[in-house]
């Protein structure tokens, strides 16, 4: 089950991205891309979360293509878009 949402942000592509990768490093994840698009991997609450993302202007959209069945898509939007402000 995977699932996408869209977060817009203020400031430059680089900042954004940036602090997405500084969250998922940090959490021992694995972060590749630039400022256009990229995939990672975390995990979070013992559980891998897999994933890409998409810069467009000011909205960065995350496609979540692997995670726990039991663990819903507004838990890990609500945990990125806290860690990305």
């Amino acid at each position: 089950m995977s699932c996408q949402f869209t977060i817009t942000f203020s400031g430059d592509a680089e900042g954004i991205v940036e602090k997405a990768k500084s969250a998922v490093v940090s959490q021992g994840g694995f972060f590749e891309g630039d400022t256009e698009q990229g995939q990672f991997s975390i995990s979070l609450m013992s559980n891998t979360v897999t994933g890409s993302y998409l810069v467009e202007g000011d909205k960065l959209t995350m496609n979540i293509t692997e995670k726990p069945m039991f663990l819903p898509c507004s838990a890990i939007e609500g945990y990125l878009a806290n860690k990305l402000k």
